[in-house]
């Protein structure tokens, strides 16, 4: 049995806590938050034992395994340091931290403690998603050319929200396009060429962005996200001799449909159950069963590279959170 422990009682926590149900060997044992009314009612909620109104408390416990991270993710790196610092593994959520530098100091902190650590990239765990890749991988679509990947919501979000907050890291890209560049990396690794262009909201956070990665293979990626118009969250995936389509949202697919020259589209479905995050859980059970520092789904590798790209676009599109 693996015991795990949620930081954090926002959506996204209450989320992840109804899909650790459906998890075979998992058992949901604490929750911790900046107060104890919340981290209280939280408990209450989805019958968690024990309750703690602080990140220290609930790191202490000596009868949690595994500390979900689901803090906004201006926190997830200090709260990811408290459960580090207490010898807790960590699956922290997407984007790992707000840089580059404080990811690479809490990979850094995990490794040399010997501390499985891992990003809460559901996508990269999907059974769809991984069954595309190795279509592609295996040539189904011939030499893969391209991918055109967006998400964008409609909004509007006032200013106070934490999409559009900047010391709340707000802003398109890190929330939303994160998605359409893990997809990119996913597939191509790390492009050799990146241009970005994006509208800036008042408070300097991106509400409009447009990304083109290019790879010396020749294959280009055409990536969008934004906070002002609901974009249908699709992608393609496109080869010298056919397409993979994700329909929404892409990065957890009910179905893809695979397109290859001279035949009919072949529809490859998706078993939807619960919400999804089921599967970043199973995938960190089976890692420390296995004795895993990191996941081989996840890996530190990625969660660098990726950030490094993230990084690199915001300097190109003006959005600083420092």
């Amino acid at each position: 049995m693996t015991r795990w422990g949620i930081l954090a009682t926002g959506n996204i926590a209450a989320r992840f806590a109804e899909d650790l149900r459906l998890v075979p060997g998992a058992d949901l044992v604490a929750v911790g938050s900046r107060t104890p009314e919340s981290a209280e009612r939280f408990a209450a909620r989805h019958d968690i034992p024990r309750w703690y109104g602080s990140w220290t408390g609930l790191a202490a416990d000596d009868e949690v395994d595994v500390i979900y991270v689901a803090t906004p993710h201006a926190a997830h790196h200090a709260a990811t340091r408290v459960c580090l610092d207490a010898g807790r593994a960590v699956l922290v959520e997407k984007p790992f931290t707000l840089d580059l530098p404080t990811t690479t100091e809490l990979v850094e902190a995990a490794r040399a403690r010997g501390i499985f650590l891992m990003e809460a990239m559901w996508m990269r765990t999907n059974p769809l998603v991984l069954r595309v890749v190795d279509l592609v991988a295996d040539g189904a679509i011939g030499e893969p050319t391209g991918v055109r990947a967006d998400f964008g919501l409609a909004g509007p979000f006032p200013p106070e929200h934490r999409l559009r907050a900047r010391a709340l890291g707000g802003g398109a890209l890190l929330d939303l396009g994160v998605y359409p560049v893990s997809l990119a990396h996913l597939l191509f690794g790390v492009p050799q060429h990146v241009r970005a262009w994006a509208k800036l909201s008042p408070e300097g956070v991106d509400e409009n962005t447009g990304i083109v990665l290019g790879y010396d293979s020749g294959a280009v990626a055409t990536l969008s996200c934004g906070l002002v118009g609901p974009s249908g969250a699709s992608a393609s995936i496109v080869g010298t001799t056919g397409r993979i389509d994700l329909p929404e949202p892409f990065f957890r697919p009910g179905a893809a449909v695979l397109h290859r020259a001279g035949a009919e589209p072949e529809t490859l479905p998706a078993e939807l159950v619960g919400g999804g995050y089921q599967h970043e859980a199973a995938e960190v059970q089976r890692c420390l069963a296995a004795g895993l520092t990191e996941s081989p789904l996840v890996p530190h590798s990625a969660t660098l590279e990726v950030i490094t790209l993230l990084d690199g676009i915001r300097e190109q599109i003006g959005v600083h959170y420092s």
